[in-house]
């Protein structure tokens, strides 16, 4: 037997022993991992470190290495998403729809845990916590497959949790960390569909496609972010204006970042000089097409690409739109289906905006970086899912659980001719 199918039924072992823990027992065990990691600072950023190094020789830089690097209060962070988890409600047992039918059975769906989930992820640490607190909150058993680049700082979070895991009586294998990290581990890894019940990739888009082409198991996609905003001829512009700053600047290298900006020609002449301004100080680059060149002097030339392309840096593309029905038209040929967002003071236009467009998360007259678990009340996240399956948009711990269906009678029949009695 290989060694990832060992650490993978091992996991699986462990995962009824999370599915009947009740909700106090969870929330101490989150908490537990908090204060485990808390006291364990030193020695993830200790790891962190190595990390950061290994990856500076190698010419990693932007993006990537802000997700990678750990300091102490994004480590302080990491702990309080723990507890954030832990105070959140338990998505399992829940009741969600309760019939009676006429013969007097009664009919109820009920939320339980999926079982098994493997979470692969690139650079980012803080999601070897995130994910195990809300697999561990909706029951459920977790493998962690994080990426060579974090590898050391993955390995201290860890430690933390099995610290925490150990101490309320729990197998270490509820959270199981692959150190192998070879591609072919990974291949075999999602192709135990006896064992892993989903697979939910978080990373580059090269990653995601590789996951979903090897992958036996359902898988949960999130290609890219290519988020826009479109400035509408009703807009209030100093809103507009704010808006597109916290969402192109605040943190650029993140999925929920701005990468289009639309603008209504109606409004283009006044808007655009000035948000090119607010945008130019802050070190973005503008990439437009011929209006808006026309507008701002130092935007270059927009390629098609450009209005397709999830730059993660301080670079937007700009185009001016003739009406409504163009924005809507460019979003649905060139986005991702992940965060958009309108600016309008015309609430017939916002709800067509929400009503014409189905990405995952839609915005009115608010930043698209509120497009994320723990601002929108789900604590942490495990993933945004750009797939339409059971979960869409940012995942929590109630979308790591399904409904299944329990049926109460009386001794009631379907066929009332085959009694016995």
């Amino acid at each position: 037997m290989s060694e990832i199918r060992s650490l993978a039924l091992a996991c699986r072992d462990a995962a009824p022993l999370l599915a009947v823990l009740d909700t106090p027992a969870k929330q101490a065990l989150l908490i537990g991992m908090a204060d485990a990691l808390r006291h364990r600072t030193a020695d993830v950023l200790a790891a962190n470190a190595k990390d950061m190094q290994q990856a500076a020789d190698k010419g990693v830089q932007g993006a990537m290495l802000d997700r990678l690097r750990l300091d102490e209060a994004r480590v302080a962070a990491i702990a309080q998403a723990l507890r954030d988890v832990a105070a959140l409600p338990d998505p399992v047992g829940v009741v969600t729809r309760r019939d009676t039918l006429a013969n007097g059975v009664q009919v109820e769906r009920v939320r339980i845990p999926l079982g098994v989930v493997a979470m692969i992820y690139e650079a980012r640490p803080n999601v070897t916590a995130d994910a195990a607190a809300l697999c561990l909150m909706a029951g459920n058993a977790v493998i962690l497959r994080g990426g060579s680049e974090a590898l050391h700082s993955n390995r201290a979070i860890a430690a933390a949790l099995h610290e925490a895991l150990q101490a309320h009586g729990l197998p270490a294998a509820a959270v199981t960390l692959v150190e192998d990290l070879r591609r072919e581990t990974m291949v075999e890894l999602l192709q135990l569909s006896d064992i892993v019940d989903l697979a939910i990739p978080r990373g580059g888009e090269g990653l995601i496609r590789f996951v979903t082409e090897h992958a036996r198991v359902p898988v949960i996609k999130h290609y890219k972010g290519v988020c826009h905003l479109y400035v509408d001829r009703a807009a209030d512009l100093p809103l507009a204006l704010n808006l597109l700053i916290d969402g192109k600047t605040s943190r650029p290298g993140v999925c929920n970042a701005l990468e289009t900006l639309l603008v209504h020609r109606d409004i283009a002449q006044e808007f655009l000089p000035r948000a090119a301004a607010a945008l130019l100080t802050r070190g973005v680059s503008l990439r437009g097409d011929e209006a808006t060149r026309a507008l701002v002097s130092q935007a270059s030339a927009a390629t098609e690409e450009d209005y397709a392309a999830e730059f993660l840096d301080l670079i937007i593309a700009v185009r001016v739109v003739d009406s409504f029905d163009d924005a809507i038209a460019h979003i649905r040929r060139h986005g991702s289906d992940h965060t958009e967002v309108i600016v309008t003071t015309d609430e017939s236009a916002a709800q067509k905006f929400v009503q014409a467009l189905r990405s995952a998360v839609v915005m009115v007259n608010a930043s698209s970086r509120f497009s994320d678990g723990g601002q929108l009340g789900l604590g942490a996240e495990i993933g945004i899912s750009t797939t339409r399956l059971h979960a869409y948009g940012p995942m929590g711990a109630e979308s790591l659980t399904i409904e299944r269906f329990v049926v109460r009678g009386e001794g009631q029949v379907r066929h009332p001719e085959s009694r016995v009695f």
